[in-house]
């Protein structure tokens, strides 16, 4: 369920606190061969899925790199900042993909507010910590900390 803070100065009060987590995504080959289409990163471990059968996954994979842009679908979901007039992904922090995420599996993320500073304007930069899970597996297959700028309406 979605967090709403009705306004930027908000986020100081829940700093520590963790949302989610996120309905579960299925990250299926079509998906994979997408973002394979649109950045040109088309390694048979992503794309070819009868050699990935006998490579080291057992199947195909999707690119860290997908797992890790599916934060900006997550994020939406856990969070909304209201009486703003902008906001503003400033970058990311911290990128780790710790699991593969397999074709066909499912996904899912929860997000922690790590840091809360206010900036000149009044608008408030955050950062959130987003953690990506794989049903059933042991670690995240994505942690990142996603800094954005948000600017008071």
């Amino acid at each position: 369920m979605v967090h709403i803070f009705n306004s930027p100065a908000e986020l100081g009060a829940s700093l520590g606190q963790t949302f989610g987590p996120t309905e579960w995504l299925v990250v299926d080959q079509d998906r994979i061969n997408k973002f394979a289409d649109a950045t040109g990163d088309r390694q048979w471990i992503h794309v070819d899925p009868e050699r990935a059968k006998t490579g080291p996954f057992g199947s195909t994979i999707a690119h860290g790199f997908l797992t890790l842009s599916l934060t900006n679908l997550f994020l939406p979901e856990l969070i909304e900042v209201h009486g703003i007039s902008m906001g503003l992904n400033y970058g990311l922090n911290k990128i780790r993909f710790p699991a593969i995420v397999p074709a066909g599996s499912r996904i899912r993320a929860k997000s922690e507010l790590i840091s809360v500073e206010n900036l000149a304007g009044g608008a408030i930069q955050s950062i959130f910590r987003i953690t990506v899970e794989v049903e059933g597996g042991t670690k995240p297959a994505c942690v990142a900390e996603a800094i954005s700028m948000w600017y008071p309406a």
